[in-house]
């Protein structure tokens, strides 16, 4: 049973699930989505911009050097260096390769093999991190917006219709604090006839979101930029469900007179592992978003979420167990067991954020509430001819974070013969072109294209 074991480890080393890592595009993952909140609306502003992000995945690179950590039947098999890996595949990770703890993936393969040291600090060195529940989604959306009326003056009505992934994630941890103790102390710890409770809950869903809605770009008399204007969106996504998986752990740690591990029989099994599965869900959710753009200063506002919830079906749970943590004893599969319908609701995610171009920069923040509570992101980037650099900030309820990137653009023609613009700057935002210029009714502008690393 390597993935029971490397679901236990995931929870200890667990840290908060960032869906920014898997971004195609370099400038919002540094700048922590400032500037670009991601709802319907800021997502029309960003398809405004002269440039486009397109990541170069070089961290592939590491990730299929190094494919064998994911692998549980693998003698390689690393559950933390896989966590490592797939919260960041596309982007090079500079000390990725560097490894990951040894006491970890020790503890990893004692417990798949039930051969658990009795004494605990031979552990000590991979200490459990006590920390609030981790949630978060990754919603991204490939679509188009067909116009319906066209207006002279660069305003629109249009259909959105797109389609893209639905994945979320929450996982929760409550791990004695003396056990903490124990592992991150510097010196041998031993605490006899004593106890230590470990509950672990985490629950995935993945669904296929199927987007329809409604794009607006409404042109302000007084505004004469290119990309000017009041920017509305509504989306209605049907989602599909088609993985469910609700896991509820609890591992108990008993010590003895001389505060070694050892077997109470008289407490129950020392290790439950309950799976609860669906293959079938189906569901909706509304996202909702205004931006404005007025010639330096772009700002909106967008909520993701609305009314949102899956209902599964087909339920199926089945319970692992472990008589013994030392004696190499083989888990214990229960059959399966039906369940009851189950209805997952996920939490509002509003976002607010504003921008501010000063030549060849721009100073961009957001502010959100919803997944991990309530977060700050805020960070100056500046154009060095056809090279972007960001140095953005991080606050949240876990504290700050910096990030960097860096990016430079491509220059691709559309729906025009020539392309004659300068490169782009940070902001992207250009004024309107004159009247007798071939392009000046046609679709919207010829997008550029940034390639982008991130280190």
């Amino acid at each position: 049973m390597r993935r029971l074991a490397a679901f236990i480890v995931v929870a200890f080393w667990a840290s908060p699930l960032s869906a920014q890592n898997w971004s195609f595009d370099a400038r919002k993952i540094a700048m922590g989505d400032a500037g670009g909140a991601d709802h319907p609306a800021s997502r029309m502003i960003d398809e405004q911009r002269p440039y486009r992000g397109i990541v170069l995945p070089f961290g592939l690179l590491q990730v299929v050097g190094d494919r064998h950590v994911f692998n549980p039947d693998s003698d390689e098999f690393d559950i933390v260096r896989s966590i490592e890996y797939a919260a960041a595949p596309l982007h090079y990770v500079i000390g990725r390769d560097s490894g990951t703890s040894e006491m970890g993936r020790r503890l990893s393969v004692d417990i798949r093999n039930a051969a658990l040291s009795r004494d605990l600090n031979t552990y000590r060195g991979f200490a459990p991190r006590q920390q609030p529940v981790a949630e978060g989604l990754t919603h991204t959306t490939f679509g188009a917006t067909l116009p319906l009326v066209r207006m002279p003056n660069g305003g629109f009505h249009g259909i959105y219709v797109g389609a893209g992934p639905y994945f979320s994630m929450r996982t929760a941890a409550d791990i004695d604090e003396d056990l903490i103790d124990i592992l991150s102390s510097d010196v041998d710890v031993y605490r006899p006839n004593d106890r230590f409770n470990i509950a672990i809950f985490s629950r995935d869903q993945m669904a296929a979101a199927l987007t329809g809605g409604y794009r607006g770009r409404y042109p302000v008399a007084a505004l004469t930029g290119e990309r000017d204007g009041v920017y509305v969106a509504l989306d209605y996504n049907f989602l599909l469900g088609f993985r469910y998986e609700d896991f509820d752990t609890v591992l108990r740690l008993d010590t003895d007179s001389q505060g070694l591990l050892t077997f109470n029989p008289f407490a129950g099994l020392p290790l439950v592992f309950e799976r609860d599965r669906s293959s079938s869900g189906r569901g909706q959710a509304f996202d909702v978003g205004v931006g404005v753009v007025a010639d330096r200063v772009e700002a909106g506002f967008g909520v993701k979420g609305i009314a949102n919830r899956i209902e599964w079906t087909g339920i199926e749970r089945t319970t692992h167990s472990l008589a013994s943590l030392f004696t190499g004893a083989a888990f214990i599969e229960s059959p399966d067991v039906p369940l009851a319908d189950a209805t997952v609701e996920l939490p509002l995610d509003y976002r607010a954020y504003a921008g501010y171009r000063i030549g060849p920069g721009a100073l961009v923040a957001d502010f959100g509430r919803g997944f991990q509570g309530t977060s700050f992101h805020g960070g100056y980037e500046h154009g060095l001819g056809a090279i972007c650099a960001a140095a953005p900030s991080t606050r949240a309820r876990r504290g700050s974070r910096p990030a960097a990137s860096a990016s430079t653009w491509v220059r691709a023609c559309r729906w025009t013969s020539r392309c004659t613009a300068p490169p782009p700057t940070c902001s992207g935002n250009a004024r309107r072109p004159s009247p007798s210029r071939s392009d000046s009714t046609s679709s919207p502008r010829s997008p550029e294209t940034s390639s982008a690393i991130m280190a």
